[in-house]
């Protein structure tokens, strides 16, 4: 009995009622628009979202590979008693490529190491130095947070655009409150004298 009271005075704006405005109609059909849209729209965004980012990820682990570079200068020990937590620093290393070619550039290796230890590079099919690519556990935790992130940047997106045309509503609601109360408020009046 309680559950269809409560369905009752949520629907209100449906039901047939003589001080149901056309604003109310209206309102009610903007924000079963905004859920619908919030709940669909946001369900897509985020699988495509997913989708896309495991799709880049996956290329990177294809297309990225490691190899051993030489270190051409000592890399500092993180400095103790800092508040830092610094494990890896840029440095200048040298390495070979498959094809012969030797290659030198910045790349971030741990600390504490001294000129020439070997370290793993990690370069794409150019030969330049980039980051290395993430596990498929890695991957999928990046790919789940840009999803969620794209998901909520959605639906604060539609919730905001919902909440000004309620907003545009209330507006015209209050406008037309005005104009009837112009017309009905001087009958009421009463001037003692």
């Amino acid at each position: 009995m309680n559950g269809n009271r409560r369905t009752k005075k949520m629907l209100w704006r449906w039901r047939n009622n003589p001080l149901r405005r056309h604003g109310d109609i209206v309102e009610a059909w903007v924000v079963l628009a905004i859920w619908v849209v919030v709940a669909v729209g946001g369900s897509v965004v985020g699988l495509l979202t997913a989708h896309s980012a495991s799709e880049v990820f996956t290329r990177q682990r294809l297309e990225r590979r490691p190899v051993h570079a030489v270190l051409l200068t000592d890399v500092p020990r993180k400095p103790t008693g800092s508040w830092t937590t610094i494990d890896k620093i840029s440095t200048r290393v040298r390495w070979t490529a498959p094809e012969g070619s030797v290659h030198t550039d910045k790349a971030l290796v741990n600390t504490g190491l001294k000129a020439g230890s070997r370290v793993p590079v990690w370069t794409d099919e150019r030969g330049q130095v980039v980051t290395e690519p993430p596990s498929p556990s890695e991957a999928a935790v990046e790919a789940g947070l840009l999803a969620t992130g794209a998901v909520l940047a959605f639906a604060g997106l539609a919730l905001g655009v919902g909440g000004l045309a309620r907003w545009k509503i209330e507006r015209q609601r209050i406008e037309q409150w005005d104009r009837e109360w112009e017309l009905v408020g001087p009958q009421w009046g009463h001037k003692t004298g």
